[in-house]
């Protein structure tokens, strides 16, 4: 069941009435839009409708954030991750989606939609036509006008209420508590003021720790009367809505405007060792960002959230106009951009070593940073974008991203074609891609091309992916033979001990598949033993995963059953911790085989249960290297013979019903516990 939530980081004051009319509305329709000015609390509403939801049990959730995309490029790439749908596919993206959601009852949350109607309202329609049981929830200042679609205005919180009881609220966080008479009549004036808008109100509060409500109050009502006599400026709310936010602005130290719109270019949760590193510079030193952090989180600009900080989208905005104002909107990308190149780097420098897993995951935090610098990259600076496009594509792959590595690398080749060890890498990569989508014959032209280019250039480095990749078709299409001839051809040349380098290591690892599919399985063993306590030395995590992978195999081949359920426990630890789904797939099929040789019948048909899922969720049926097959088809009969048909299908349907991130968890759980 889906259940990708963001965490709900702060109550919701009243919108009692609106929640259950939304939970209503959810229930009777497919398409439920919120509407509303910026500010109003749609996305805030929408969060905590969607908590409910999960928290019934009934149905999964996704939500999706669509603020940070600034075309419809990776709009469902962008759904896809939020569905836990890692597409594997060669099919159309969104007939990949659609078979994905076809048989999920949950409710999709889409989240900031106006920028991208135009490109929302068909996704939105053939997902309603596609999923039957799927709902989708969006917020949007403009409803989609999709047909069917049930529009729900987010009006302001009335204001003698629940206006008035958030300001006293966090006027009670900030220490001034709105006690006396006088400030309850300034509470209530400015709530009315302020039309019940909750960031707007917010914004105040912010202010309540260093000035009194009164004060506030005198100020803010004088800001208004101008704001209403200066001409149209759209409609009264989004007046009220900029003018909060300007007042808000002014009342900043100067540090903390200057960092409020340097804050602008970040797409995501962002920490404060970032910020200093890419904010810092001129009149804001690297010395007073922390202070000009703290300063605006008080004035509720900016919102903790777990290690990070966070900014809404309307405050956002405002920030992008000032940081366009003052002229360093170009300069400010450059420095983000060139900050996650440098990211990058550091991770692929540090692929082969102790904080290999570490890095997947910042990879995969820092997703919507890393878009936008290759963004502004193919726009500036194509060869940049080549190159951290090439750097970026295997994490990205191991973690499910693989149209964003064809997106960015086609991108990038198409205007950066000079031969150079980046554009090997990159082909490199995209082949990589190609064949976990299964298209053996693109990866194949791709192998080639990186193996020529890699020659020409004297890229040894380059030589050894090559050889892998080629050597990686070879065994998926049964040929390994071959695919130990093209991975010890290009090993016989390299220089250094047997895991110098990350090429090195992949490529051992095509050899001791190939020695296993050959039938060499003593020496299969062996290499894979070494492999293994190389990369266990190295504190390395993926290429250690697939060692086990290969032992596990090689064990069932062995009737070592026992050894074999041991490696696929550890394969599943490995890959779980670097977040491989692909890999977590191949990983429960092997302990199914394993647990059903043991005569282990329902934790087998679990395994096999979440595997299934988990090959669901890449978007193909199982896959692997020719002699799995036979090993699945042989411990699967031998796991309905343990448990008869009937208890075989009891088990399976059981098993396809929980989560399979929990049955996983459980089946390693058993595993510690003997």
């Amino acid at each position: 069941m889906l259940s990708n939530l963001p965490e709900s980081d702060a109550e919701l004051v009243g919108r009692r009435a609106e929640l259950e009319d939304l939970a209503d509305a959810l229930k009777r329709h497919r398409v439920v839009t919120l509407t509303g000015t910026g500010g109003v609390g749609k996305s805030r509403l929408a969060l905590c409708a969607a908590h409910r939801v999960r928290d019934a049990g009934a149905r999964g959730v996704a939500w999706a954030d669509l603020w940070p995309l600034r075309d419809d490029r990776l709009l469902i790439a962008t759904v896809a991750d939020a569905a836990d749908f890692s597409d594997h596919t060669a099919t159309m993206p969104l007939d990949a989606l659609c078979e994905w959601l076809a048989d999920k009852d949950a409710v999709l949350v889409l989240d900031s939609c106006e920028h991208l109607l135009a490109d929302c309202r068909p996704l939105v329609a053939r997902l309603v036509m596609s999923c039957p049981s799927l709902t989708v929830l969006a917020t949007s200042r403009e409803p989609l006008g999709v047909p069917g679609e049930h529009v729900r205005p987010v009006e302001p919180l009335p204001v003698e209420t629940d206006a008035l009881e958030l300001l006293a609220r966090r006027a009670e966080s900030a220490g001034a508590p709105l006690t006396a008479p006088a400030d309850l009549v300034a509470a209530t004036r400015l709530c009315r003021w302020l039309e019940g808008i909750p960031l707007a109100l917010e914004l105040v509060a912010g202010q309540l720790a260093e000035r009194t409500v009164t004060a506030i109050e005198r100020d803010l009502r004088s800001r208004l009367d101008v704001a209403s006599g200066d001409g149209p400026g759209g409609p009264p709310r989004h007046r009220t809505m900029r003018t909060a936010i300007g007042w808000s602005h002014e009342l900043c130290a100067p540090a903390e405007r200057l960092l409020w719109a340097r804050l602008s270019v970040f797409r995501d949760v962002v920490d404060a060792a970032t910020v200093r590193a890419v904010c810092s510079g001129g009149p804001l030193p690297a010395a007073d960002v922390d202070r000009a952090i703290a300063g605006l989180t008080a004035k509720s600009v900016l919102f903790r959230t777990g290690t990070g900080y966070r900014m809404l989208d309307t405050v956002r905005e405002y920030g992008g106009m000032w940081l366009d104002a003052v002229g360093e909107a170009v300069p400010m990308a450059d420095r983000h951009a060139e900050h996650f190149l440098a990211l990058t780097r550091r991770a692929h420098g540090a692929w082969l070593g102790p904080h290999q897993a570490a890095w997947y995951r910042r990879v995969e935090e820092t997703h919507a940073d890393l878009c936008a610098a290759l963004d502004h990259f193919l726009a500036t600076r194509p060869h940049a974008a080549l190159e951290m496009a090439g750097l970026l594509a295997f994490f990205w792959s191991c973690c499910g991203h693989l149209r964003e590595v064809t997106v960015y690398v086609q991108a990038a080749l198409t205007v950066a074609d000079e031969p150079t060890p980046a554009r090997t890498r990159a082909l490199w990569g995209l082949g990589v891609a190609r064949v976990l989508r299964g298209e053996h014959h693109a990866a194949g032209s791709l192998a080639e091309t990186c193996r020529l280019d890699a020659q020409a250039q004297g890229d040894d480095e380059g030589i050894l992916h090559a050889a892998y990749l080629e050597g990686l078709m070879h065994l998926l299409n049964g040929r390994p033979m071959a695919a130990r001839w093209a991975v010890d051809t290009a090993l016989d040349t390299a220089e250094g001990p047997g895991v110098a380098s990350a090429g090195q290591a992949v490529c051992r690892l095509v050899r001791v598949f190939a020695l296993t599919a050959e039938g060499l399985l003593e020496q299969a063993r062996r290499e894979a033993g070494d492999l293994h306590a190389a990369c266990v030395a190295l504190d390395e995590w993926w290429t250690r995963s697939y060692c086990d992978y290969q032992l596990a195999l090689i064990a069932l081949f062995e009737d070592r059953v026992e050894d074999a359920a041991g490696h696929a426990v550890s394969m599943l630890e490995g890959k779980r911790h670097i977040g491989d789904s692909f890999g977590l797939a191949l990983g429960l099929d092997l302990l199914a085989a394993a647990l059903a040789a043991q005569g282990a019948g329902e934790p087998a048909v679990a395994a096999y249960g979440a595997g299934e899922t988990f090959w669901s969720a890449v978007g193909h049926p199982q896959r692997g290297t020719p002699e799995l097959g036979p090993v699945r088809e042989r411990y699967e009969a031998t796991a309905r013979s343990l448990l008869g048909d009937d208890g075989y299908e009891e088990a399976l349907l059981h098993a396809l019903c929980r989560d399979p991130e929990t049955v996983l968890a459980d089946l390693l759980d058993r595993a510690a516990g003997g």
